[in-house]
């Protein structure tokens, strides 16, 4: 039987705290960025930043591609990274960046839902349940009021229905790497998948928003870019590659507790960045991380 060697252990706890660190840093660095620029701009500069990085290993593996994985790497770009870098700074016009890094941690439990109604994959009682205590996690933060006491449903806080959908894109992605890029390698998949959607992410920015304009006007715009730009080269395309390292070398549960630690990370960030949290807003945080180990253990 074997094991994994002590190297491969320290490399892959190393993996896992750098990623950590990063992914758990990323919402902090949208809000820093929605500072100065519309979310429209802050989801399109980062993919902008992050393709760019990227284009060395892009480019030369492009020209080797069919017809088919081109379509699918698109919609690889769409789903993985695209539509969800504009959803989160959506999300963040009226969530805490801290809140809005604990949503984030459903995204395995989406994918188990995804695979269950699209793509035929089976979903146990614990899956279910889940789901269950993850839910009621959610509704919690939704519908908690900064003053104390909850909101009727007509107060609910509409905008966490942003982060939920971006998971719900990230889930669809991971499906499809799983059931139509069985001959790339998942460097390629990264890379060229960012690669695709580079061009509208151009030409919305440049050609749909005023990003320019406050490049040349806003007294803090350098600022705000340079922590886009972290988001985009860092937080997307270097965390990326890491993320790809340690899945092959560690096995699937270890690769997954990084949906456990990103939220500690966003959450002192936020308190840092003066985000008040209360006691309702811990009672879901605990709901969202509990019934997410609960539905993600084997």
């Amino acid at each position: 039987m074997s094991s994994q060697s002590p190297e491969n252990s320290l490399k892959n706890w190393a993996l896992l705290t750098i990623l950590t660190l990063i992914w758990g840093s990323s919402f902090i660095l949208i809000k820093k960025g929605l500072e100065v620029f519309s979310p429209g701009e802050v989801g399109a500069y980062r993919m902008v930043a992050a393709a760019t990085l990227l284009l060395p290993l892009s480019l030369p593996r492009i020209k080797n591609l069919s017809k088919t994985q081109v379509k699918n790497l698109i919609i690889a770009g769409l789903l993985g990274s695209f539509i969800p870098a504009f959803l989160f700074p959506m999300a963040q016009t009226q969530l805490s960046s801290s809140l809005t890094g604990v949503l984030n941690a459903l995204t395995p439990l989406f994918v188990v839902l995804v695979g269950a109604i699209f793509f035929k994959t089976k979903i146990t009682h614990r899956n279910a349940f889940g789901l269950f205590i993850a839910l009621i996690g959610v509704i919690v933060l939704v519908t908690y009021k900064d003053g104390g006491g909850w909101e009727s449903l007509q107060g609910i806080n509409a905008y966490g229905l942003f982060v939920i959908a971006a998971c719900i894109c990230y889930s669809f992605n991971l499906h499809v790497i799983k059931t139509r890029f069985s001959k790339l390698k998942s460097i390629e998949i990264s890379s060229i998948s960012l690669l695709m959607i580079l061009p509208l992410a151009l030409l919305y920015l440049f050609a749909g928003t005023q990003f320019s304009y406050k490049l040349a006007t806003h007294p803090d715009a350098f600022q705000a870019l340079g922590y886009i730009t972290i988001l985009g080269m860092v937080g997307t395309a270097t965390a990326l590659i890491l993320f790809n390292i340690m899945v092959k070398s560690a096995s699937p549960f270890f690769a997954s507790l990084v949906t456990y630690t990103i939220p500690i990370v966003a959450i002192m960030w936020g308190v840092l960045d003066g985000e008040v949290l209360l006691l309702g807003h811990y009672i879901g945080i605990a709901g969202v991380i509990l019934g997410v180990w609960i539905g993600n253990r084997k």
